[in-house]
């Protein structure tokens, strides 16, 4: 394997860290209402996010799956974070699009009711995307 293809989930984990900063960093100016920091940073968190999803499908285009090595509990624990952190990753999505869809068009009560629901969920993604990593890659790596 080339090996910019094995540095792929590396900077996918930094990406995810990235998109976790600029998540809270968003959250920050919103509750000091400060509008356009915080537009600034939930954009930069969707554009590290559209980077991240492109990295992360060419690594597995290109290199398939990394299979876990860990046995016992922490196989479980690993595949309970797994589904969880797969499922809303999915299931995110939508809720960021249509929240940010609602800002754009000046719906703010609106967007601010959606995104009670969209950061924590947001930031859980990435964060465990970050844990993801760091369990299949280093703590558990069968390498």
């Amino acid at each position: 394997m080339p090996t910019w293809i094995a540095l792929l989930p590396t900077l996918n984990a930094l990406l995810n860290a990235i998109s976790a900063g600029f998540l809270l960093l968003g959250y920050g100016y919103a509750r000091r209402k400060r509008r356009g920091p915080h537009m600034t940073c939930m954009l930069a968190a969707v554009g590290v996010s559209v980077l991240f999803l492109a990295s992360y499908l060419t690594r597995h285009a290109l290199a398939g799956m990394t299979r876990f090595a860990g046995e016992g509990w922490v196989r479980r624990v690993y595949f309970a974070l797994l589904s969880s952190h797969t499922l809303l990753a999915v299931a995110v999505v939508p809720l960021v699009l249509v929240a940010l869809a609602r800002a754009f068009r000046g719906e703010i009560p609106a967007h601010v009711r959606l995104a009670r629901w969209t950061f924590p969920i947001w930031l859980y993604v990435s964060v465990t995307g970050v844990l993801v990593y760091l369990v299949l890659y280093h703590w558990f790596s069968a390498a």
